[in-house]
């Protein structure tokens, strides 16, 4: 246990992370995260030797999480009242998606490795991450504005925004546009492109409306590397063109989530 324990210890504090996310209360995901404990001490052979030490890890804890009957049931009824209604949310999400739509939101493992950790193809695993975007999506839909030039670019985001359940409210294809659209009717989510039709910059338009009130932004571009220069404030979420649909809906849904969470927590 003693190599094991090396390997683990580093992780755990992330574990706990992932574990309270998932329950929705700190004493549960720690009493799981002690239990995970527990059995390796009691078998370090249930510790996969051919994973990397991280995904190991989440992937016995899963284990654990799945063994317990109950945890195959959405619970809405036997909630805290002292959770936040982004937690109650994402507690009323199905267990495989809502694990599926932690392991890449909140701890930033690839798809991949998610699918990994989960013991899944990475087909099933999209089904997933996709599943939990619809689940967010019908609590949290929204209006969307889309700031993007190439019409058929434009018309795909809006195929894929409308599939999960949200609004176009207005797509844009300047930065003049894009104000006057988002002050007409205040979306909850835009989508950006970088350069547009008249040579003005989704990016400067962006700015411009997070004068007018904050919203989630997505930057969609194929110059990615015009907002990631480490020189300023860069973009949380930012999806390189050309992009896959499944990766779009993962982010909308991953957006709309922690803004909303964000917004709790300044309410709090």
């Amino acid at each position: 246990m003693s190599s094991i324990s090396s390997i683990i210890l580093p992780q755990l504090p992330y574990l706990r992370r992932f574990a309270r996310s998932l329950t929705g209360r700190q004493e549960s995901g720690d009493a799981y995260v002690a239990s995970v404990l527990e059995a390796l001490i009691a078998d370090p052979s249930v510790f996969p030797k051919d994973q990397p030490a991280r995904t190991a890890l989440y992937h016995v804890f899963l284990k654990t999480w799945d063994s317990v009957e109950v945890n195959g049931l959405s619970d809405t009824a036997g909630q805290s009242g002292s959770a936040t209604a982004a937690d109650r949310r994402l507690e009323a999400i199905a267990p495989r998606p809502r694990q599926a739509f932690l392991l890449v939101a909140v701890e930033g493992f690839t798809p991949g490795e998610a699918a990994q950790v989960l013991g899944v193809s990475p087909g099933d695993f999209a089904h997933l991450l996709d599943v939990a975007g619809r689940e967010i999506a019908e609590q949290v839909a929204t209006d969307v504005l889309i700031i993007e030039d190439e019409p058929l670019i434009a018309l795909d985001l809006e195929n894929v925004v409308t599939s999960i359940g949200h609004k176009v409210q207005a797509i844009a294809r300047t930065r003049n546009e894009a104000v006057a659209a988002f002050k007409a009717k205040r979306p909850g989510l835009v989508l950006a492109d970088i350069q547009l039709a008249d040579g003005s910059s989704g990016l400067d338009a962006v700015n411009d409306i997070m004068k007018v009130a904050e919203v989630a932004v997505i930057f969609i571009t194929a110059f990615p590397e015009q907002l990631l220069t480490g020189l300023r404030a860069e973009p949380t979420f930012l999806i390189p063109k050309p992009f896959q649909t499944e990766t779009v809906k993962a982010i909308i849904s991953q957006a709309l989530f922690f803004d909303i969470k964000a917004h709790n927590k300044r309410a709090a």
